[in-house]
């Protein structure tokens, strides 16, 4: 009997998930909380900015999933899950019976301790904003679109999500302001020295950064810092503070620490009906909140739910910012990576290159500014390549001249979906690169070089289902 498979969630682990199984011996119901079809959440900034449009972001259309036999319900919460009986209850009262079930729940914000943040009746204050969904997009959009005079916003938290949302505010002609509690900005993936050079770019590009400061008072007037400023604002987003969705595995009694506990099957450790991908899965004591381990947690479960040998090493991780004028990309953790450091930093130029390197391997790397080389240095960090003593600092020199060397077939043009050079040259046009193999519809971070690749020119927004 063909099994029955019930994904909670509609991100983008549970596509990736779909498409895996997509033909496969099952039969899929996925339940996603939005009445949205599945979107590329990353991108979201993007249509903040106006450079995408909030259809552009669709993954999957319902029409794909039903095409696919597969059963898309949308807004379609869940309540809990009954173990027992195999059935997960929704919120209407409906149950719906599994064999396998997947939680792919990712990851709710939580509100930082600012005072005046959420009112007397339990509401936010009214200039207070998340970012975490296409409602939340939609509602600051519409707030910005109605500031008509010097409008000014404060954006809480430097990480990857604030300095896209401070970059697309600005580009919006937003007056922005970013507060970081830490001592300089994407303080979890790069060190001091690549977070002054995002400083300084943002500061070029009109935006102010307060470092070593945290918020701890909203009024009518403003956002005060603990070091006695007071920043005026119309607007104020929360970047800073996220974590795992795990309500429903807590209230069916699975074993939960930061995440869901899986092993390297996936499977959850109390449970072997149910698994768990994406940013609320906790594997090895980590949890990740990035594309490309999601993608490819999805793709080993697809395996282990086809009964092939297939297991997780979560070794791999890889982070891209995309945001105009802005460029990052981090592989591993180059913060705490063992290892020698080859590090070239040139602030005016807005540059910042870091690798890690132990027994001649690159463990980890940062780049900021520049990402020419971004494809050949992840090619070798995944490989495992042995360098010579002069390679890692070559690899973080600039090219000898203006035009970017041919990436060759097997260089990783796409880190998400982990897509090469080739495979996008094999392609006649992005769109059935994105139809093939599913490049740039990540962080979008790879769409001008898979122009190049099938010569296609302008950057126009990418099709990203």
């Amino acid at each position: 009997m063909t099994d029955h498979v019930v994904i909670v969630g509609g991100g983008m682990a549970s596509v990736r998930l779909c498409e895996q199984l997509a033909g496969a011996d099952v039969r899929l119901t996925v339940l996603a909380d939005e009445p949205h079809a599945p979107y590329n959440r990353i991108l979201l900034s993007a249509v903040l900015e106006g450079t995408y449009s909030a259809d552009a972001l669709t993954l999957r259309s319902p029409a794909w999933f039903g095409a696919q036999g597969i059963d898309l319900r949308l807004g379609a919460r869940v309540l809990e899950i009954d173990r027992e009986a195999r059935e997960v209850v929704l919120v209407d009262g409906e149950r719906v019976g599994y064999d396998r079930l997947v939680l792919a729940t990712g990851s709710i914000p939580t509100l930082p301790p600012i005072r005046g943040l959420v009112r007397r009746d339990g509401a936010l204050h009214p200039k207070v904003h998340a970012f975490r969904s296409l409602e939340d997009c939609t509602r600051l959009d519409a707030s910005v679109s109605a500031l008509v005079e010097s409008p000014r916003a404060v954006v809480i938290g430097g990480g990857l999500l604030g300095l896209q949302v401070a970059r697309a505010l600005s580009v919006r002609g937003v007056l922005t302001e970013v507060v970081e509690g830490a001592d300089h900005l994407l303080a979890s993936q790069v060190g001091p020295a690549g977070g002054s050079v995002l400083a300084r770019d943002l500061r070029r590009l009109g935006t102010d950064v307060y470092t070593g400061a945290r918020a701890i008072r909203m009024t009518d007037d403003g956002v005060q810092l603990d070091n006695g400023a007071l920043l005026p604002t119309d607007l104020v987003v929360l970047t800073a503070g996220g974590r795992p969705s795990t309500a429903l595995a807590r209230r069916a009694e699975l074993m939960v620490g930061r995440g869901i506990v899986v092993d390297a099957s996936l499977t959850s450790v109390t449970d072997e009906r149910i698994h768990a991908i994406g940013d609320c899965a906790e594997h090895r004591r980590r949890t990740t909140g990035f594309v490309p381990p999601a993608w490819e947690q999805a793709e080993v479960l697809a395996r282990v739910l086809r009964a092939e040998e297939a297991t997780y090493d979560g070794l791999r991780s890889v982070a891209r910012l995309r945001a105009t004028g802005l460029d990052v990309a981090v592989l591993g953790d180059p913060r705490t990576a063992e290892g020698e450091v080859v590090e070239v930093t040139n602030p005016i130029a807005g540059s910042h290159r870091r690798l890690v390197v132990h027994g001649g391997r690159i463990v980890a790397a940062a780049l900021v500014g520049d990402l020419s080389r971004v494809g050949l240095i992840t090619q070798l960090y995944d490989r495992g390549t042995i360098l010579g003593p002069d390679e890692p600092g070559q690899l973080l020199l600039p090219e000898a001249d203006d035009a970017p060397a041919p990436l060759p077939d097997e260089a990783e043009v796409c880190a998400c979906a982990g897509v090469s050079a080739g495979e996008v040259r094999a392609c006649g046009s992005v769109a059935q690169c994105v139809d093939r193999t599913r490049a740039t519809t990540g962080c979008g971070g790879c769409a001008d070089v898979v122009r190049r690749l099938v010569g296609e020119s302008g950057r126009a927004p990418v099709p990203v289902g």
